[in-house]
């Protein structure tokens, strides 16, 4: 992989807006774009995709006409100015909208399930860049090989708390007054 530093410091390389980003085709593939630059996304585990996939069904059946959906990765957010992301799970309350809609409702839930290769990654520099985003009230983090979670969640008085969840614990997403089981998303216990 190409760190960040060297792409940044190449003369050739031209950093690209969110507006260009958000038109670029990039067939089948998924990128991200971090302060101009594009990273494409390599595809995640079949335990990735089926903890994702379960996500979205679960919360789904759980929102059914709250006014809240549940959306994957095909969806991107704008955390900051050049910065586009992908979580694996975003929640919204009120209109979606596209990205660059400026009536857009931001993400009340954001859940990354966590590769190997992008772990430290997702639980430092995304962390930050979540919680700047103020309509954010919690964040989930998912490692599909240890069944480990990560609860992050903003408080009353804007601060936050962030703790990992317990073997027996639920994943409780209290803005939204949605728990859900291991079992449910297939979790190693």
């Amino acid at each position: 992989m190409v760190h960040m530093a060297s792409i940044a410091l190449d003369p050739a390389y031209r950093r690209v807006s969110v507006e260009e980003f958000l038109r670029m085709d990039f067939g089948d593939a998924k990128a991200e774009l971090e302060d101009g630059i594009i990273f494409m996304m390599a595809g995640g585990t079949p335990e990735h995709a089926l903890i994702a996939a379960r996500l979205i069904r679960h919360l789904g059946n759980a929102l059914d006409g709250s006014g809240c959906e549940p959306v994957g990765s095909d969806m991107p957010l704008r955390t900051e100015e050049r910065t586009m992301r992908l979580p694996d799970v975003s929640v919204y309350c009120g209109p979606i909208g596209r990205p660059e809609d400026p009536g857009r409702a931001g993400p009340v839930v954001l859940i990354e399930v966590l590769s190997p290769s992008t772990s430290d990654h997702d639980q430092k520099v995304k962390l930050l860049e979540y919680q700047a985003l103020p309509s954010v009230r919690e964040i989930m983090f998912i490692d599909p090989i240890t069944g480990a979670v990560r609860a992050v969640r903003r408080s009353d008085d804007d601060g936050w708390s962030d703790r990992w969840l317990r073997g027996d614990e639920q994943l409780e997403l209290r803005s939204l007054g949605v728990s859900l089981t291991r079992a449910e998303l297939g979790l190693p216990d």
